[in-house]
């Protein structure tokens, strides 16, 4: 394994990324950056001396300067109920122009906008705000949710908002053969050495990657080390099909990768699940991999097998943009 540091990943995902199917639903105001930046799953960028027909181009959510009472506030809608350990409030470039202060409120609604009547519970007390910073946060309150509103006072920006927490799946997948490490099934990552480039959530989340930034990318390893990510199954499952997706990574893919697999108690740690898994059976020998493309196997290492976590080791270093294991749950 390598010998760089591991970073436990908890198990948790980001809830409000639009990828999941989350939207801003109502916004008291816009008028110098649109609310649905708050949940692009990039990191905000600084664009200098670019100006629209309302002011500075800010990558966030940034509302007028208030002259009245009242406070501006934005609902989003979650694309899958979940329950919230963290979030994040980052005000990244937004210096001199963030809010003095937020707060979080969130509710359980099967409508699109909740109503008037919907009851809404205070997740995060009012917090005070600093620029160009990343304010963040533990989630007492373990409910299931579908809404969440983040109020700003008294105005000001954001650049984004981040929700991480674990959704409410729906676990009977019958028969069919479905994507054991899909995020929409309840895939979640557990821990990998090194995500400099990009998040390991991203290898796990639905359709084709839209570029680099959309997959989990290592730095250079300049060693004889190798990476590795240990992903937590929706479900506990036999496989039978193995896609390994390249797709963006030209000069930075992997050279070779393999998998290994392991059917364990989901109730262990996750430090127990990383020292184990140096000993996980190959669910996958060491294999070529290529330039952006999709590589397809059979698995033939353990086809009878039940597991429901599963390791990707990539040699030395580089990026993957999906990895697909498919077969029947169990």
């Amino acid at each position: 394994m390598s010998k760089t540091k591991c970073i436990f990943l908890n198990g948790l995902i980001d809830l409000a990324q639009s990828r999941l199917g989350s939207k801003i639903v109502y916004k008291t105001d816009e008028f110098f950056a649109p609310a649905k930046r708050i949940i692009n799953s990039w990191p905000p960028v600084f664009k200098e001396g670019v100006f629209d027909k309302h002011g500075k181009w800010m990558d966030g959510w940034e509302t007028r300067r208030k002259r009245g009472k009242g406070h501006d506030y934005l609902i989003l809608k979650l694309g899958k109920p979940g329950k919230i350990n963290n979030v994040d409030i980052d005000t990244s470039y937004f210096s001199g122009n963030q809010p003095s202060k937020i707060s979080l409120e969130a509710c359980f609604s099967k409508k699109k906008l909740p109503s008037k009547n919907s009851k809404w519970i205070t997740i995060l007390k009012k917090k005070s705000t600093k620029a160009n910073s990343h304010h963040f946060f533990y989630i007492k309150n373990k409910s299931i949710f579908t809404h969440i509103k983040l109020n700003i006072y008294p105005d000001g920006g954001v650049a984004r908002i981040r929700i991480y927490g674990s959704m409410q799946t729906k676990k009977k997948f019958g028969k069919k053969i479905i994507n054991l490490t899909s995020i929409l099934n309840g895939a979640t990552p557990i821990a990998c050495n090194n995500e400099h480039f990009g998040r390991a959530e991203n290898i796990l989340a639905p359709g084709t990657g839209k570029n680099m930034g959309d997959g989990w990318e290592t730095k250079r390893s300049r060693g004889k080390n190798f990476d590795w990510l240990i992903i937590k199954c929706a479900t506990a499952g036999k496989i039978s099909k193995i896609q390994i997706d390249t797709h963006h990574f030209k000069g930075n893919y992997p050279d070779k990768c393999s998998l290994q697999a392991a059917c364990l108690n989901t109730k262990i740690s996750d430090k127990a699940i990383v020292i184990r898994s140096r000993k996980w059976k190959l669910l996958l020998n060491k294999v070529k991999l290529h330039a952006h493309k999709k590589h397809n196997f059979q698995n033939k290492l353990m086809k009878n097998k039940k597991v429901n976590y599963i390791k990707i080791n990539i040699f030395p270093d580089g990026g993957i943009s999906r990895i697909r294991t498919f077969g029947r749950a169990e």
